[in-house]
């Protein structure tokens, strides 16, 4: 099942773990201390970028007569929505460009062109899920709460159909995020009514002008060509909800990115929690486009070890981290996209069927494993031991 010691899983003493962390310490402070002006042109330039592209793309839209024009603007308004939602919204709602003191790229006032609301997502994402990555039961970003990516969830007749629930969270994944965002402040709020009631209001009413906008505002404007600019938004909101799934699910999920018990949390320290975070992510290859248009999130590693640092500096990170794992011999788990994809979801059908007809173990499985499949190898070299 999920790994409940990260020591015997790792097969690190205590003080390896602890001088890990410290290593990884460094790297956080060699970035940090070089933060500067660089760091800061990149994201303006980017957001000037997103939004350059989003208005030629509804120009485009408005002005095009052609099937081809309208395909043109379709596939610039949802790269403009991708970058919008992943490299912009994602990454500065996590803070990482606070350092800047910048009151319109700060993590406090970002309010991202999606249906989930910022400051909710910024509970159950930045503190539930990063805090507390991967631990079953605590971590709601788990599967979400509808899909079964581990053993360690019970299986339930309900998860024969998590192939087609996989397919709805996909199409509408905005929508996904902002339940997963307002469920999470229902817990933290327990027993408060009036606040639980203000945080589902909040959704609603953001639902609601994100509805506006793109399905009435922006084709009201295009006059008698309204039915084009509406089949646009429709179009590019779905690509980049199916964009955003992927390389979310791409980060978490594939063979590699390992789960854990509550156990790990007591008295954990700063080496494990980093060990952790680079146990339970995974990455995928990609070049300066294809990172830049997953949010940089190709480095899901690196930004869960460190997710308040700028996304633009994780592939010089990732150099400095695949040497730390090389050197303590961790995994480093990664691969191409397609085959982070394939591998998520083999686990999402394979465990939709109950676990009897299942064939690894619920401890060495390549979607879950724990340092109880070391078991047989310990206790046959200690009875190698005692014959010699």
């Amino acid at each position: 099942m999920a790994i409940a010691d990260i020591a015997a899983y790792t097969h690190l003493s205590r003080a390896d773990i602890e001088a890990l962390g410290t290593e990884l310490d460094d790297v956080r402070r060699d970035i940090e201390d070089s933060l500067g002006e660089r760091d800061a042109a990149y994201i303006r330039r980017t957001i000037a970028f997103q939004r350059s592209l989003e208005l030629v793309a509804r120009l485009l839209l408005g002005v095009s007569r052609s099937r081809a024009g309208w395909l043109l603007g379709t596939a610039s308004l949802a790269f403009a929505k991708c970058v919008e939602n992943m490299e912009i919204g994602h990454n500065v709602s996590h803070g990482q460009w606070d350092w800047m003191n910048d009151p319109e790229i700060h993590s406090t006032t970002w309010e991202w062109d999606m249906a989930a609301v910022s400051s909710q997502w910024r509970y159950s994402h930045n503190y539930r899920h990063h805090v507390f990555s991967n631990v079953v039961g605590v971590d709601d970003d788990l599967g979400f709460g509808v899909i079964r990516v581990t053993r360690d969830v019970p299986w339930r007749p309900e998860h024969l159909v998590q192939p087609l629930r996989n397919l709805l969270l996909a199409s509408i994944f905005e929508l996904g995020i902002g339940l997963h965002g307002v469920h999470a402040e229902r817990d933290r709020s327990a027993g408060d009514a009036e606040r639980q009631h203000r945080e589902r209001m909040a959704l609603i009413k953001k639902i609601a002008r994100q509805a506006a906008k793109d399905y009435v505002l922006f084709p009201a404007l295009s006059g008698r060509r309204w039915r084009r600019t509406l089949g646009a938004n429709a179009v590019a909101n779905l690509l980049r909800n199916l964009w955003t799934y992927v390389v979310i699910f791409c980060g978490h999920f594939p063979d590699g990115a390992e789960k854990f018990t509550a156990d790990v949390l007591e008295k954990e320290t700063r080496g494990e929690w980093y060990l952790r975070q680079m146990l339970g992510a995974a990455n995928f290859k990609a070049g300066p486009l294809l990172a830049f248009s997953s949010g940089n999130l190709c480095y899901q590693i690196e930004h869960h070890l460190f997710p308040v640092l700028p996304s633009n500096r994780y592939a010089e990170i990732a150099v400095r981290v695949r040497a730390i794992c090389d050197k303590y011999d961790l995994p480093y788990t990664t691969g191409s996209l397609v085959r982070q994809y394939g591998l998520t979801l083999r686990t999402i059908f394979k465990l939709a069927l109950p676990d009897r007809f299942l064939t690894a173990t619920s401890d060495d499985a390549p979607e879950t494993a724990s340092e109880r499949k070391f078991a047989p190898v310990a206790a046959s070299g200690e009875s190698q031991g005692v014959a010699s």
